[in-house]
Order: C-alpha cells, then sequence, then structure tokens
C-alpha cells in the first residue's frame, strides 16, 4: 500500500512539474520514458536546449535537501545517455535538471543539476 502511494505522488509531482515547467516557457516532449537502465521523469525543450528532468517530491520542504543525489543523479545520467540522440536532433544543448517539489512551497528548479 505505501508503494501505491509513493506511486501516486511521484506521478502527481511529475503533472506538477510538467505544468511549472510549461508556464516558464518549456514544452514537454516525454515523460516517464524508460530505459534500459533507467527512468526519465520528464523531457522538456526551451529553445535550443533539451532538459533531462528528474523529478522528486517530499512531504517535507526540509527533506528537499537530501532528495537528491550523485549516485541517483548518475542513474538518470546513464538513461540520458541511451535516448538523447532521439530528443536532441538538431545539435541541441542537452542537460539534466531536477525539480523539487513538497507541500506549501514552490518548485525547486536545479538547472544543469548534473557536472561530472
Amino acid at each position: 500500500m505505501k508503494r501505491q502511494i509513493a506511486e501516486k505522488s511521484g506521478r502527481n509531482a511529475e503533472l506538477r512539474a510538467a505544468a511549472w515547467l510549461r508556464l516558464k516557457g518549456w514544452s514537454i516532449l516525454a515523460s516517464r520514458v524508460k530505459t534500459p537502465v533507467g527512468e526519465i521523469d520528464l523531457i522538456a525543450k526551451r529553445g535550443g536546449l533539451v532538459a533531462f528532468v528528474e523529478v522528486k517530491w517530499r512531504r517535507a520542504k526540509s527533506d528537499l535537501d537530501t532528495a537528491i543525489d550523485e549516485r541517483r543523479l548518475g542513474r538518470v545520467a546513464a538513461a540520458v545517455e541511451c535516448v538523447a540522440h532521439e530528443y536532441a536532433t538538431r545539435g541541441e544543448d542537452i542537460r539534466i535538471d531536477v525539480i523539487l517539489l513538497a507541500p506549501g512551497s514552490l518548485p525547486r528548479h536545479i538547472a544543469n543539476a548534473w557536472q561530472p
């Protein structure tokens, strides 16, 4: 049951993050993209930039600071390597972003969160 609640919360967070990105001028190209090495929550484009976005939801704003770490971002980066060529087809720049969400707070968008 806990897993189902977490899954629903995660999906809702992804919908909120996508709506927030749209308000900031991004187009959502895809969501929940599965690859052999992991999943990418959102793929968004604005101008000549394609962002592969990891979305994290926490019940408390104070937990957002530890919601993402190098290991998790490394998994996202591995997934991006599998599909980047499908979304950046015209020489666009690519990056990995993170959007952190919690009740009662605005989304926290960390641009270019992965720099190995």
